[in-house]
């Protein structure tokens, strides 16, 4: 006779339980952890197996095994974290929850994020407490990053065209990812640098004088990391045709040309049109609106920034443009390809469940 195993024990919930459970799984900002082990008893207490439980829900059959004989053994306490040897807690779950929720959905009056000061005397706790609740639940107000979705209509062609070039690039070809770095100062300090010197970083007056703009035109070969790069003093459409031209003269004759670009103005303007169509070789590939981080070019512009520009002082243009070159030149002799790992439906995923996260967030 086949094994059966030891019988799930049966899960019911009180109307408060299921109310209260309810809400952390749908609150669109709450711990993701929580909101999980939430549904997990909510599909328990609806009669499923542990095994179709971890199906639908995605998670690992012990996962479910594990949250269904908490949730039996402590109710709603049991969904917490366990507790760590020591003295009990001296805040409820709900003053937990309380301090989650608004940091997460609340901004305190004249200022744009909480602090622990702030948040401590919203709440009553103390201001190591809501240091731990933060810590425990992954919450930094202090922090920021910038993210922007596009809203471009041809988005998922855009990027299944585009990883694809960089997952299967086309034989007898040569893609390169294209672009300007437009309006880079030349800046020099009001004062000579101070050198970095043992226990003191180098230093630097926080004041300059401005002595013109360049911009960079660089191609960037995914295959091997080379760049082909061109120094122009504006960035109009009229450069942009010299350096297609520049390029016509680098790659072999024999190869086909792939380009990825941004959507931008002086890449679609009716004379370098129609010097695309007089080289019939050339074939572009716009990346979608508002996503330059699909391009290439755009992680070797970020070194550049960081080993040259930055922290450079230049006297002039022509200072500024002779480091550029150089730095350029020692690049193309050891190039470095850079790894590209997602494709395009890893790509349209994280969308897809970025759009799902802000979907109740009110904006």
């Amino acid at each position: 006779m086949p094994r059966t195993g030891r019988p799930t024990a049966p899960l019911t919930l009180t109307d408060d339980e299921r109310a209260t459970l309810t809400r952390w799984s749908r609150r669109a900002k709450s711990s993701q952890v929580l909101a999980m082990r939430s549904r997990i008893v909510l599909a328990c207490a609806e009669g499923a197996s542990n095994t179709d439980v971890a199906r639908d829900l995605g998670v690992h059959l012990s996962t479910v095994g594990k949250w269904r004989r908490r949730f039996l053994k402590l109710r709603l306490d049991g969904l917490m974290d366990e507790q760590r040897p020591g003295r009990p807690p001296s805040i409820s779950l709900d003053q937990v929850e309380d301090v989650v929720v608004t940091t997460l959905e609340r901004t305190p009056r004249n200022a744009t994020h909480w602090s622990r000061k702030s948040m401590a005397e919203k709440s009553g706790l103390s201001k190591s407490t809501i240091g731990r609740i933060w810590r425990d639940f992954g919450l930094k107000p202090h922090r920021s990053e910038t993210v922007k979705l596009s809203t471009d209509a041809l988005f998922i062609e855009k990027v299944v065209d585009v990883a694809g070039l960089y997952h299967n690039p086309p034989e007898r070809a040569v893609v390169l990812c294209v672009d300007e770095k437009s309006q880079i100062q030349a800046l020099d300090r009001s004062q000579p640098v101070l050198p970095m010197m043992p226990g003191m970083p180098e230093r630097r007056t926080h004041d300059y004088a401005r002595n013109g703009i360049t911009s960079l035109f660089a191609a960037f070969n995914i295959a091997d990391g080379h760049v082909i790069g061109e120094l122009h003093r504006q960035h109009r459409a009229v450069e942009f045709k010299k350096f297609l031209t520049t390029i016509d003269k680098t790659v072999p004759a024999e190869l086909d040309v792939h380009l990825v670009c941004e959507n931008y103005g002086t890449h679609k303007t009716p004379t370098v049109r129609a010097w695309l169509a007089k080289h019939p070789r050339f074939h572009m590939h716009f990346t979608p609106t508002g996503s330059s981080w699909i391009n290439q070019v755009e992680r070797w512009f970020g070194h550049l920034a960081e080993q040259k520009i930055r922290r450079g002082a230049h006297k002039s243009v022509q200072a500024l443009e002779a480091d550029i070159r150089s730095w350029i030149a020692d690049w193309n002799r050891d190039p470095r390809p850079f790894t590209w790992t997602k494709t395009a439906e890893e790509i349209l995923e994280s969308a897809a469940q970025f759009c799902r996260r802000i979907s109740g967030a009110g904006h």
